[in-house]
């Protein structure tokens, strides 16, 4: 079972990582580049689906900092039952 784990700053904090990546990208000719926001995409393989609660604590506790970030959890069942 995988389960993806995208990890963003909140929209209220200052990425400066961000605003490095886009100045670097308008230096490369890309003038059309408005804004960027840099996080962290996780890959997680479990032998069997875990708790939605479980998971949640994972990402709060230890993947994101949730002072700053915020994060979204899709899984393989999610992706199944919206087709």
């Amino acid at each position: 079972m995988k389960v993806h784990v995208i990890v963003m700053p909140k929209r209220t904090v200052l990425d400066p990582q961000g605003m490095v990546v886009k100045n670097a990208i308008k230096e490369l000719g890309f003038a059309g580049v408005q804004h960027v926001r840099v996080g962290k995409f996780l890959e997680l393989e479990f032998a069997h689906q875990p708790e939605k609660f479980r998971l949640e604590t994972l990402c709060r506790d230890l993947l994101s900092n949730p002072v700053i970030e915020d994060f979204v959890i899709q899984s393989e069942a999610d992706a199944s039952g919206s087709e």
